[in-house]
């Protein structure tokens, strides 16, 4: 488990590029919101805490994890935008559902990452039980959301510091 021994919610601040100049999308999965409250935000408690203004972060719901790579998509289209963080949870059941489900959502937010060219980062969990994920989403292995925030903002510097 990559999990095991690690605290999602570490990083190296100085590694992290000032995101002053960045505007970021955050669209949860109202699905398990609990947990996908806690990962948004984090999201947007990282994103604040390295410069990226109030103003700058947005935020929209969708039903489930299965409608974030078409809201990803819809937002990439938006030029005042510059990264998409997608947030949810699928959580293993009794059937083959959360394979179909995961495999559509990670393939569906790379897709539309490499189509706009613009970060799409997966802050979804995929885990086998409920508790896994209240442990990566604010419990004992921190939140994933911070994560996925902060990867937003060094895939933003990244590509500024490429162009």
């Amino acid at each position: 488990m990559a999990t095991v021994n690690q605290n999602l919610s570490d990083y190296n601040p100085d590694t992290v590029p000032n995101g002053v100049e960045f505007r970021i999308a955050i669209v949860r999965s109202e699905w398990n919101d609990d947990i996908t409250s806690n990962l948004a935000q984090g999201a947007e408690e990282a994103l604040l805490e390295n410069g990226v203004l109030p103003e700058n972060v947005s935020r929209i719901d969708v039903p489930g994890a299965y409608e974030l790579p078409l809201a990803a998509q819809w937002l990439s289209k938006k030029t005042q935008i510059d990264a998409i963080i997608c947030i949810g949870t699928v959580i293993r059941g009794e059937t083959a559902h959360f394979d179909y489900v995961c495999q559509a959502v990670s393939q569906g937010c790379k897709d539309v990452g490499l189509e706009s060219s613009k970060p799409v980062i997966f802050g979804v969990l995929t885990d086998d039980n409920k508790q896994q994920s209240i442990d990566r989403s604010g419990g004992i292995h921190g939140n994933k959301g911070i994560e996925a925030g902060v990867t937003a903002l060094k895939m933003l510097g990244l590509k500024k510091a490429l162009s």
